[in-house]
């Protein structure tokens, strides 16, 4: 199922992933900027990013169908989005 992606949804993915901006752009192989653009509004993503954040959303496991930031820490079978090493 593949969403529209307006700014508060793309942050709040961005949060619920817990990564930067520049964490988020290179995961999708886009800039930084083009990631901080959507988040202010300036532009939407669209195409084959619009099918990534999806993918993101989906693999993270982000309700990305209701409003605001799903973090779910305690969710089980859960993988986390990024290769990050030792995170704890």
């Amino acid at each position: 199922m593949e969403s529209e992606w307006d700014r508060e949804k793309v942050r709040a993915l961005r949060r619920h992933l817990k990564a930067t901006q520049q964490e988020m752009a290179e995961e999708m192989g886009t800039r930084q900027q083009t990631v901080s653009e959507w988040e202010t509004g300036l532009y939407r993503p669209r195409g084959a990013s619009k099918k990534m954040l999806s993918i993101l959303a989906e693999r993270s496991r982000f309700q990305y169908g209701t409003d605001g930031d799903e973090r779910d820490p305690g969710a089980e079978g859960g993988q986390p989005p990024f290769d990050e090493g030792s995170s704890e």
